[in-house]
Order: structure tokens, then C-alpha cells, then sequence
């Protein structure tokens, strides 16, 4: 058996595979498989910043497009910025259901995206 340390440094699929069945052994109490605490924490805790990140990147999305709605003059793209935003609407509801605590994160979130999303805005209606 390859040592979970060593694993987890060259293949991390391969890794949280050998992980997840340890830990569903060590449920049963019938393990005897190693477990690589520290890096199954370090990876629980990357789980919770990716879908962070994912729910931040979706409100960027909505805020950016809802900006180019309200202050763009062209009439052709308009189509597709609501489809974006309803699009990613519908990802941020995924998220929240997946993860309903993050719920108390998206004032804070819109605050701290708004400036960017209306950067990117800009940027996209100079092109």
C-alpha cells in the first residue's frame, strides 16, 4: 500500500479515493488503513474556499451583466445578458442548496464583488 502522504503528493484523485474508503471503514470499525489527517483537513477546508469561490464568481457574473443591462446602449447582446444572469442565478441557487450556511455570506460577498463585477463591465462595454 502506498503511504496516503506520499499519495496525496502525486495523485490526489487517486488519494481522496484511498481516503474516503478508509474513512468509511473506520465508520464501520473495520479499518486498518492509515488515514492523512492532516491533508484531509487541509482538503475539507479547500472544499469550503472552492464553493466560496464558485459562489462568488456566479454574483460577479450576475452584478457585471445587470450593470452592462442597465448602462449599455446596444440592443443586440441584451438577450444573452439575461440568459447569463438567469444562468447564474440558477448556479447560485445550486450552490445555496448544496450549501445553505453560505446563504449568510452573500451580502457580504456583493459587497466586497460589486467593485470588480462593474470593472469588468466596463471593460466589456469599451470593447
Amino acid at each position: 500500500m502506498t503511504d496516503p502522504t506520499t499519495l496525496y503528493e502525486t495523485d490526489t484523485v487517486a488519494w481522496s479515493e484511498q481516503q474516503a474508503a478508509a474513512l468509511r471503514a473506520a465508520a464501520r470499525g473495520s479499518s486498518n488503513q492509515p488515514l492523512d489527517w492532516e491533508n484531509l483537513a487541509e482538503e475539507i477546508e479547500d472544499l469550503a474556499r472552492s464553493l466560496r469561490l464558485g459562489l462568488r464568481s456566479q454574483i460577479v457574473r450576475v452584478i457585471q451583466h445587470l450593470v452592462k443591462l442597465a448602462h449599455s446602449p446596444a440592443l443586440d447582446p441584451r438577450r444573452g445578458w439575461r440568459r447569463t444572469i438567469r444562468q447564474a442565478r440558477l448556479e447560485i441557487d445550486l450552490i445555496l442548496k448544496d450549501s445553505p450556511s453560505l446563504r449568510r455570506e452573500v451580502p457580504r460577498f456583493i459587497e466586497e464583488e460589486s467593485g470588480r463585477a462593474v470593472e469588468l463591465a466596463i471593460k466589456d462595454m469599451k470593447e
